[in-house]
């Protein structure tokens, strides 16, 4: 790729601070009796050079290479940022200062003018691997270069899974070569559920294992030789009271999760192995594109040779394939699940 947002930036906020300590207590005396101690929630604060820390309970992350582009943290896990095309290149967000299987929820508004990235961004170590799960972007598409490794299907929209390598490219561990991995949301949102596994898994379905030890893991905002706003809210657990995108279809029914890899690639047709997780009742409906039929199907009942496909257990499990006439069109279809 580029040299763009693709960019790590892990190296460039100093090393991670792990949250020390619980929040702050003044205790006070009133006529000679000691009152509890209370909690008081830190105020407001803006940041606009590197660095890392913790505030209101959350671990944070703010990096900029040159410019104007500033950070506000508000209260929780919320913060608001700005920047203008005098910076080269920021990032920054709240989160978590060590990466898990967590499920996030995450509100509020995004606003780009050029090439930028909402994404849940993270690193491992062992190996050394740097994480986006895009959720929305500007005029640039992460995906432009990238190799294609499958897609996913999870929380109302198919995400498109990509690997970029970065080779003797500064890294949270200083100068080293290091993969990227990329789930690229193709139904842009603002506002929505995570789920960190789905990707984790499907991830590694195609090949791409993350290391052994977690880096931090925060909602970032991200500019690149453009300019915006955003102010986002971040928190884990799923549901509540997080708001929907009315631009999105509704979730995949239950836990249902489907995974598209590669298989073989013929000068006429290629085939597509399809994994689904989270139940063993499901349905999968697969959009073919201009001009592509099905030619054949295993280890799955299958109904439908063109448009819309859909394909049900037949007592194989839950892995089955596809072979696919392209007919000039190679582009894969588009794959959603659902319990039932």
């Amino acid at each position: 790729m580029t040299a763009d947002l693709a960019h790590p930036k892990g190296h460039r906020r100093g090393r991670i601070r792990l949250l020390a300590g619980a929040a702050l207590a003044l205790a006070t005396a009133i006529a000679g009796m000691a009152l509890p101690g209370a909690a008081h929630a830190e105020s407001d604060r803006t940041v606009s050079s590197n660095t890392t820390g913790t505030h209101n309970g959350y671990y944070f992350s703010f990096w900029k290479d040159s410019g104007d582009a500033s950070m506000t943290l508000r209260a929780d896990g919320r913060y608001s940022s700005s920047w203008g095309r005098s910076t080269n290149n920021w990032v920054g967000g709240k989160g978590w200062a060590t990466g898990s299987r967590r499920t996030i929820s995450y509100s509020g508004s995004y606003n780009p003018n050029g090439n930028s990235y909402l994404a849940l961004y993270g690193w491992t170590r062992n190996p050394l691997i740097e994480y986006y799960v895009v959720e929305n972007f500007g005029t640039y598409n992460p995906s432009t270069g990238a190799t294609r490794m499958g897609s996913v299907t999870t929380d109302g929209s198919t995400y498109d899974i990509y690997r970029t390598q970065r080779v003797n490219q500064p890294s949270i561990d200083g100068t080293a070569t290091f993969y990227q991995y990329w789930s690229v949301r193709q139904q842009k949102r603002s506002s929505g559920t995570i789920t960190t596994a789905n990707h984790f898994d499907a991830w590694a379905r195609a090949g791409l294992n993350l290391g052994t030890n977690f880096a931090y893991q925060i909602m970032a905002t991200e500019g690149y030789q453009s300019s915006g706003s955003s102010d986002i809210t971040v928190r884990e657990g799923g549901g509540g009271t997080t708001p929907t995108d009315p631009t999105s279809p509704p979730p995949s029914g239950g836990n249902c999760t489907a995974t598209i890899s590669a298989g073989e690639q013929f000068g006429d047709r290629f085939n597509l192995n399809v994994a689904v997780s989270g139940t063993s009742n499901w349905t999968v409906t697969l959009n073919l594109n201009g001009g592509q039929s099905l030619q054949n199907s295993w280890n799955a009942s299958v109904s439908g040779t063109s448009g819309t496909v859909t394909a049900r257990p037949n007592g194989s499990g839950n892995n089955f394939g596809v072979t696919i006439m392209a007919n000039g069109n190679w582009t894969w279809p588009t794959i959603t699940c659902r319990a039932g």
